[in-house]
């Protein structure tokens, strides 16, 4: 499956029709032209929350959705301290974690690296694992794109810095248990909480 956040809507693709979900539509695909007008009509109209886009040949209807779109890349670090505490940031009001977009020739990987040390101040980081990718769009001078956003889980134990790089746009930085995760809810983006429901609160 492929989850494609518009913000905090979003389009599911699947083989089947995901009924174990609440979605506001489904939808089965049978042509460009018509997957095309389904996604233009979801970016125009914010009181639909989610669509299920399904079909059997996956891989071609993912090949096609992203056809509508300009891509780009990026990366973001999930940064576990040796408390067991996790690192996040606080961006354009919302909890977030810090990422940014991949530079020409670099790997995700070290781009994520950077990108933590940038936005949080911390060195000594280490890569353990890699994460589910998260996929979502903006609009920007007219044109739609779809953002890969690759994530890696980071270990790291030196101090737990909390003071925000407000030149990168940031307005807080804090270091939160697993337990204090199921309260941040209202203040973090949904594809910020899918990715601490797989990656945190289900280990």
């Amino acid at each position: 499956m492929y989850k494609v956040h518009f913000e905090n809507r979003f389009i599911m693709i699947s083989e089947e029709p995901d009924r174990l979900q609440k979605y506001s539509l489904f939808h089965k695909f049978y042509a460009t032209k018509e997957l095309y007008k389904l996604i233009t009509d979801f970016q125009a109209d914010n009181t639909i929350h989610s669509i299920n886009v399904y079909g059997p040949n996956i891989r071609h209807i993912w090949k096609i959705f992203r056809i509508y779109f300009t891509e780009v890349g990026a990366a973001g670090g999930l940064v576990r301290h040796s408390s067991g505490k996790y690192l996040f940031i606080e961006k354009k009001g919302r909890l977030d974690l810090p990422k940014g977009h991949i530079e020409p020739d670099e790997e995700p990987d070290l781009c994520a690296l950077r990108e933590v040390n940038e936005e949080c101040g911390i060195t000594g980081h280490l890569i353990v694992k890699s994460l589910q990718p998260s996929y979502h769009t903006y609009s920007w001078e007219g044109i739609s794109y779809l953002k890969k956003t690759s994530w890696f889980l980071m270990k790291y134990d030196g101090p737990m810095i909390t003071d925000p790089q407000l030149d990168e746009g940031i307005t807080k930085v804090e270091w939160l248990s697993p337990d204090e995760l199921s309260q941040i809810k209202g203040s973090a983006w949904l594809s910020l909480m899918d990715l601490i429901n797989n990656s945190i609160l289900r280990t």
